[in-house]
């Protein structure tokens, strides 16, 4: 054999899974299609938030949270199918690698990433609040009752930089192979059990990280191992393939959409690994954003960065009517993308003013929060301060899709203009009716109480201390001359993350349509959707992605190397 495991992607969970095989001593090849520029793979270009459960920062804020609690939350989002509780249909290995996440987001998660000198952000952001009312099933609606999602400190790169040093003092031991530019094609089958890959040897290429690499084939390369792991991702980049498996009862995807993740994401893998005989699960399960805007300055293709907003934003559809309660800016974002789907529209808007802007708006990614990412306190400090952070304020300037005017009426015009520009976009925003809705709006906010309900949910958002400080507006008029002009940001599908994958058992073992196991096969990461073929169900409570990544490396890296 050339190892005792091939890792197929060397994103984070591939790292983590490979390095975990190493510490105990095994022999690994790490194979990734593109240049070693791009080690990491999607985890480093995240804003690298993790749910994490009673920690001590949430309790430092006054945060009381519990794994009883979150596990409630999840199960009221993941909506898992009946019987998965009870070890029963499709969902069952998700629901139980559902239940050990929560349960490590509550115990060592944390102390595991601290002890590897992983810090966080102490202002714990709270994402997914929800809203609905309370489900018959599990006691609970969709959302996190309380704020959960922590901000690492040096965002993405903080997060993969201890797996890199590890990978790399791995293979100065011998432990690792680490071949970039191996396009895996095929899975070696022997007597029914996975024995190898076939690869494309790619041709060497200086694309600098997350951009487009050439796919040129020089050679073709054979290899075996007592173990294969698939860590190679999901689905994101492959917007035919996104469309091809989005559920029709949702509605349609667009035509025009962005990526949120490099050209890399393309899904063949999985193809690959089903023709070896694995089964796939749930892929019409994805978690894709309705609040992308198009990168001013691209690095893959379709490069387009996620709007993480306050409540305060009136959210409308391409015909300018208000979306439905409880679709609030960072209430439900299935909810909300779901409901641009089934009108078949390219896009929706948020209407705010300059105020607004600056007090809510934040960008999601590394590369986005320069002050965060960088470590970088006195940068950081300028959040607090008066103004938008700086990523925004350039988006602001430049993006043609910010756009500015004194009257609602004068802001629809411009649009209208914008949808009449953009090829096989539709809609059309009346100037009347829109000067309508801000109205009403504004004068529930001038009554000093309100019963709009997103007015009450935004004045309820700004009793939790953080959101206060950095995250929520006080609430005011639209039209208050002193907050600036109005805004309205024309919000496109910004594709991100698959929730279906290679069905797994609880070690990371891929199984057969029938529930067998497919020997010699593991999956790990997006590929497996986090961890048994689904462990969000049909909804994510956000810095799960991350978390699953190192959850299920972490696991079926110690399983696997109890196994070869």
């Amino acid at each position: 054999m050339d190892a005792d495991v091939i890792v197929i992607g060397a994103g984070l969970s591939g790292l983590v899974t490979a390095t975990e095989l190493t510490a105990a001593g095994r022999r690994v090849i790490l194979l990734d299609q593109e240049p070693e520029a791009s080690l990491g793979g999607q985890a480093w270009w995240s804003f690298g938030g993790l749910f994490l459960v009673d920690s001590p920062e949430q309790r430092r804020l006054g945060v009381q949270d519990s794994a009883e609690l979150a596990w409630s939350d999840w199960l009221g989002s993941a909506r898992f199918a009946p019987g998965a509780e009870d070890g029963q249909g499709p969902d069952r290995h998700g629901y139980t690698w559902a239940k050990h996440f929560v349960e490590a987001a509550a115990g060592d998660l944390r102390p595991w990433l601290h002890a590897k000198g992983v810090r966080w952000f102490p202002l714990v952001q709270w994402a997914e609040r929800g809203g609905y009312a309370f489900g018959p099933e599990h006691g609970t609606g969709h959302g996190n009752t309380v704020p959960r999602f922590h901000v690492t400190w040096g965002t993405g790169p903080a997060i993969i930089a201890p797996f890199v040093d590890a990978a790399l003092r791995a293979r100065s031991a011998g432990l690792l192979d680490l071949r970039f530019r191996r396009r895996a094609v095929e899975l070696v089958v022997t007597d029914g059990r996975v024995t190898g890959v076939r690869t494309e040897i790619l041709a060497d290429d200086a694309a600098s990280r997350g951009a487009p690499s050439s796919r040129e084939v020089v050679g073709t390369e054979e290899l075996s191992a007592g173990g294969v792991v698939v860590a190679s991702g999901g689905i994101g980049a492959n917007h035919d393939l996104a469309r091809a498996h989005w559920d029709p009862a949702a509605g349609t995807l667009p035509a025009r959409m962005l990526s949120g993740v490099p050209d890399s994401t393309d899904g063949l893998m999985l193809g690959h690994a089903a023709s070896a005989g694995a089964a796939l699960v749930h892929e019409d399960r994805m978690w894709h954003y309705p609040e992308g805007i198009a990168n001013h300055s691209p690095v893959w293709t379709n490069h387009g960065i996620r709007i993480l907003p306050g409540p305060s934003s009136l959210w409308l559809d391409a015909d300018g009517r208000r979306l439905p309660a409880p679709l609030f800016p960072g209430f439900d974002a299935l909810g909300a993308l779901q409901h641009v789907t089934r009108r078949e529209d390219d896009h929706s808007w948020f209407v705010l003013n300059k105020a607004i802007m600056e007090s809510e708006f934040a960008l999601s990614g590394s590369e986005q929060n320069p002050d965060l990412t960088g470590k970088d306190v006195r940068l950081l400090a300028q959040r607090v301060l008066p103004g938008a952070v700086g990523p925004v304020a350039r988006f602001a300037a430049e993006s043609p899709e910010f756009l500015w005017a004194r009257t609602p009426e004068e802001l629809a015009g411009r649009m209208n203009a914008l949808t009449d520009a953009t090829p096989g976009s539709r809609g059309h925003v009346d100037p009347a009716a829109l000067a309508a809705v801000v109205a009403t709006r504004d004068a529930q906010v001038a009554s000093g109480l309100g019963k709009d309900p997103q007015v009450v949910a935004t004045r309820a958002a700004r009793d939790f201390k953080v959101d206060r400080l950095i995250r929520v507006s006080p609430p005011r008029p639209l039209t208050t001359p002193k907050d600036g002009p109005l805004l309205a940001v024309r919000l496109s599908v910004l594709t991100r993350k698959t929730l279906g994958g290679l069905w797994c058992d609880p070690s990371g073992r891929v199984l057969h349509d029938d529930g067998t196991v497919l020997d010699g096969l593991w999956a790990v990461g997006e590929a497996a959707g986090f961890g048994g073929g689904g462990v969000h169900g049909h909804r994510a409570l956000e810095g799960t992605f991350l978390g699953g990544c190192l959850h299920t490396g972490r696991v079926t890296g110690r399983a696997l190397a109890s196994a070869v």
